[in-house]
């Protein structure tokens, strides 16, 4: 009988899971970063600031090296940040600085108070390529969606 109760009760999470991914399709949005044939792929967050940029895509982008902590970019024109929250930033994470306007890859956020900053919006976590940041700043960056 017990075998029964956790089945039901595994069955119950895994239909619940399936709902909730069904219904929140952004929470499998995946965008690459590609110079010079190195890529890095960003899971992006279900936030209306993270769905206002991959609303934007394709774009071919410039990134720069900000106070050996992030690297960073402007994009053509601001993101809506109504009913997004802030975040306290990670190495790894893709954010969108609300006072500048510009998306930034943290990867030194020891250099920083990574305490809450509701100036900070997640867009998205690198899944892959974690590892190729420096090369951003080689060239031209093309940011595309993942099929």
């Amino acid at each position: 009988m017990k075998a029964q109760g956790a089945l039901a009760f595994a069955l119950g999470w895994a239909i619940a899971l399936n709902s909730i991914a069904q219904t929140s399709p952004q929470a499998s949005t995946r965008v690459g970063f590609t110079v010079d044939g190195a890529k890095i792929i960003v899971r992006i967050a279900d936030n209306p600031t993270s769905r206002d940029f991959v609303s934007m895509l394709p774009l071919t982008l410039k990134f720069s090296d900000f106070n050996a902590m992030e690297k960073i970019t402007y994009l053509p024109r601001r993101l809506t940040t109504q009913g997004s929250t802030g975040s306290a930033p990670a190495n790894g994470d893709l954010i969108y600085f609300v006072p500048w306007g510009n998306l930034g890859f943290f990867y030194n956020a020891a250099r920083r108070d990574v305490t809450y900053d509701d100036r900070v919006i997640p867009i998205g976590t690198i899944v892959i390529g974690y590892e190729r940041l420096n090369e951003l700043e080689t060239g031209p960056v093309r940011v595309e969606r993942i099929p």
